[in-house]
């Protein structure tokens, strides 16, 4: 296959993303550092001794340092292929994707046979979101070598992000099978089988990563240790999200800084309880108030979570509800995070995340404020109207829905969370500063309340032009703000998220099956209250 140029430009490939899904567990580097004797051992080894060690660091987490001795073998022997590839992995895994894509996408052009070549430029496409591109690639890497785990593992992500789950799974188990000792590809298939409710084997994967990565972050381990203990206990559970009740249910819902607010019942209890219908959260979350008013006790805890606003940390507390009621509609065994809310100033019990609505046909209707819930019978049944226009969805590692959007005074399509439950669309500080976007900044600050606390005199910007497939609206305001914390882990770039400020002028349906949204124009938005 011969791989075309691309254009390379800090659109293509901005500086976002942390790390790709499989390769986020090394998320930084430890403190390891080479002291005057290791100089001396690095100056007295052969470039084969220290492509060697730098694997070893690779693995400890240690890219810096890895980077440094690959660098050495390069300027020993500047022909090996294998060393500069290595180099082009690293720089993938520090989100230096441009480079990567140098590295990799000349190697591929001058080695047209060789497979890992394909596999690392793939990888560094679709961490930039440009999965047809990577596909391609992927496919030209195992066509070349069906052995190569990068290929299979890059793969199984990329059917993981289009809700593939199952082919996710089968790719994933092949990159473990070709190479068992990558923790990356161990850590990949558990969050993919926690995703295909496997939970025993979700937690049976994760303790062999803790057993396999020689990563030294203390607050990473911790967080997966009390995964463990959580998927555990999930195992030991009768079937999660299982459904009772009527088969569909409409309820009303209330419209409050652009978020919907649905009254549901938890536990049996007859008291409703105000939930925010949250599509940026893949888990439901209950507040610390709220559990303890209803003695829902934690489950366990495990490390702290990465979020918006404050210190950008909350910590990780787990709990479970029996019953979720909404409407005539039951869901049973829900699993939550129990975290403190910050006061916003609204009565607010919990947040509606993904997994408990993505059994059905969901529908947000903005016009006539109400929240629908339909079984879907057959995954080709639909309820978006004929008359609505049907836009692809991806998920990504983190479980945020990602949407292609188009910005006004920027060239290329960006990927966006599609949130109901921010109030306001946001932008990352990186699009913020694009030529384009920049002169559109507001002298107005904004305050900004997020999962990890409260952000004050952050700046807002009038965004001439928001489209979402043929979707457009004009004049929308959106707030920029650092999305690291959210790219750490979504495993391809997102660049902003459309928030209530442009959904509350639609009917949407979502139809998680099938990964598709149905957006029809409503003829007056509702009044914000």
């Amino acid at each position: 296959m011969k791989v075309k140029p691309l254009r390379i430009n800090t659109l293509h490939f901005p500086v976002l993303l942390k790390n790709l899904a499989f390769v986020a567990v090394i998320c930084c580097a430890s403190a390891f550092t080479l002291i005057a004797g290791d100089v001396q051992q690095a100056d007295a080894e052969t470039p084969k001794q220290l492509a060697k060690r730098a694997e070893k660091l690779i693995k400890k987490g240690d890219l810096i340092e890895a980077e440094k001795l690959l660098r050495k073998v390069i300027d020993a022997v500047p022909d090996n292929s294998d060393a500069k590839l290595r180099l082009a992995y690293v720089c993938l895994k520090q989100r230096r994707l441009t480079e990567a894509y140098e590295i990799s996408y000349n190697i591929a052009k001058a080695e047209p046979k060789n497979s890992y070549a394909f596999a690392v430029l793939g990888a560094t496409l679709l961490g930039a979101g440009r999965f047809n591109d990577a596909r391609t690639l992927f496919f030209n890497s195992l066509k070349l070598n069906k052995r190569q785990a990068f290929a299979w593992a890059s793969l199984g992500m990329l059917d993981f992000y289009e809700n593939r789950v199952q082919d996710s799974l089968e790719n994933l188990q092949e990159a473990v099978f070709h190479d068992p000792e990558q923790p990356d590809y161990v850590f990949a298939l558990a969050q993919v089988s926690a995703r295909y409710e496997r939970y025993k084997e979700a937690a049976d994967a994760y303790y062999r990563f803790l057993s396999l990565s020689r990563d030294n972050d203390d607050e990473r381990r911790a967080r997966i240790k009390g995964l463990i203990n959580f998927l555990k206990f999930l195992g030991q559970r009768q079937q999660l999200y299982a459904t009772a009740g009527r088969n569909n249910t409409s309820v009303p819902f209330k419209l409050t800084g652009n978020r919907p607010i649905i009254q549901i019942k938890v536990n049996g209890r007859d008291e409703p309880l105000n939930f925010v219908l949250d599509t940026g959260s893949g888990i439901s979350v209950i507040s610390d108030k709220t559990a303890k008013a209803m003695k829902i006790n934690p489950i366990t805890k495990g490390g702290f979570a990465k979020g918006i606003g404050g210190n950008g940390r909350f910590e990780i507390v787990y709990g479970f509800l029996r019953q979720v009621e909404i409407g005539a509609v039951e869901i049973r065994n829900v699993p939550v995070y129990i975290r403190k809310f910050h006061n916003d100033g609204n009565n607010i019990d919990g947040y509606i995340g993904l997994s408990l609505i993505s059994k059905f046909l969901t529908t947000i209707d903005y016009g006539n404020l109400t929240f629908s819930l339909a079984k879907a019978m057959d995954p080709k049944d639909s309820l978006g109207p004929e008359s609505g226009v049907s836009l692809p969805l991806r998920l990504t590692s983190s479980g945020f829905l990602s949407g292609e959007v188009q910005l006004e005074g920027v060239g290329t399509p960006l990927n966006f969370i599609v949130d109901t439950g921010a109030s306001v669309s946001v932008i990352s500080a990186e699009v913020a500063g694009m030529e384009g976007i920049s002169p559109f900044a507001n002298n107005e600050k904004m305050r900004v309340i997020g999962s990890a606390g409260v952000t004050d005199g952050v700046t807002s910007f009038l965004l001439p032009r928001v489209s979402f497939g043929a979707h457009s609206r004009k004049s929308i305001t959106a707030i920029a703000l650092d999305l690291d914390m959210i790219n750490e882990a979504s495993g391809f770039e997102q660049a902003g998220i459309l928030g209530g400020n442009f959904l509350r002028n639609y009917r949407m349906t979502f139809d998680f099956r099938n990964s598709k949204v149905t957006f029809v124009p409503i003829a007056e938005p509702t009044p914000i209250p």
